[in-house]
């Protein structure tokens, strides 16, 4: 006779589970970008606390984990939140609940199935005004639902969750295939290197006037702890003014940061844009840029308002 596959357990996390959940995490992490791990250490991290989220972590109240097993080895895991009512809370997250991200083997659907319906009674049990999921793992580039995890998107889609967000389009560059330092396109066009908002700032100059302006982050680590990200950077912003558009100040200014990349050690470039951000993929397409993946976001039960999302 054919022995029978072993039943799934879910139960709360432990301590115990803490590589082989970790080892979950990053087969997602890794089907999204090349190479890209994190430590059991940052998957811990993330479960406790997140500062990164300066304004929302705040909001929350509680935090838990459930892994499913099967043969006791964890073949699923989902972290959840619940969010505070109270009024400093923003509207969008007032009592809420959501799953911040569910993984799972793809070939154990059943404990795919058998760990939502857990996430489901623990946000009942919450008893939470707003219901959302999605897929933020501890590194960039990895939330929504990327089109290199469609077992989480059918699941997701199965229980009733739908997708009211945006799709982002997550593209990628090795910094030798993007345009190298050259002479400025403009007279009078200059460099200004300072500080930005969690990143370097390029800023393309004419006299007192910034026209353009390049946002680059180089160490994707944060401080060492993903080391794995390393000869990583990303790009926050990208933008010319509208008078000085399609005259060479965005490539201009990509082969600036370049210059600085290849002193940090940095060898390839991330960035992300909306699909109708035409003009910005095709910058991206006619710079060096390749597509990575797509992600959809906004997952959320049934009725939640549109704003919201």
């Amino acid at each position: 006779m054919r022995e029978s596959r072993s039943p799934i357990v879910v139960r709360p996390f432990r301590r115990t589970d803490r590589e082989q959940l970790t080892d979950l995490v990053n087969a997602h992490i890794g089907a999204v970008v090349p190479g890209w791990a994190v430590s059991v250490n940052a998957v811990m991290a993330q479960l406790e606390r997140e500062p990164g989220e300066a304004i929302v972590d705040p909001w929350v109240v509680e935090r838990t984990t459930l892994v499913a097993l099967q043969r006791d080895a964890v073949v699923a895991g989902a972290y959840l939140k619940r969010y505070r009512s109270d009024e400093d809370v923003g509207p969008a997250f007032r009592n809420a609940g959501s799953i911040e991200w569910l993984v799972f083997w793809p070939h154990l659907r059943e404990a795919g199935s058998a760990l939502m319906d857990a996430c489901l009674d623990q946000l009942d049990g919450w008893g939470v005004a707003l219901r959302y999921a999605d897929g933020t793992l501890p590194s960039p580039a990895t939330y929504g639902v990327p089109d290199c995890w469609p077992h989480v998107r059918d699941l997701y889609e199965k229980t009733g969750f739908e997708a009211g967000g945006n799709v982002e389009v997550i593209v990628i560059a090795d910094v030798d295939d993007l345009p190298a330092p050259h002479d400025p396109p403009l007279d009078r066009l200059a460099l200004r290197r300072e500080v930005g908002v969690n990143a370097t700032r390029f800023a393309a100059t004419m006299g007192d006037e910034v026209v353009g302006y390049m946002h680059v982050e180089f160490d994707l680590t944060r401080g060492g702890v993903l080391s794995r990200l390393a000869g990583w950077a990303s790009v926050w912003e990208l933008a010319v003014e509208e008078p000085y558009r399609r005259r060479g100040i965005g490539t201009w200014l990509v082969g600036e940061a370049t210059r600085w990349m290849r002193l940090a050690h940095v060898d390839r470039l991330i960035d992300q844009a909306w699909p109708s951000e035409t003009d910005r993929l095709g910058f991206f397409t006619a710079t060096g840029f390749r597509e990575l993946t797509r992600t959809q976001r906004g997952w959320a039960w049934p009725g939640t308002p549109p704003e919201f999302l």
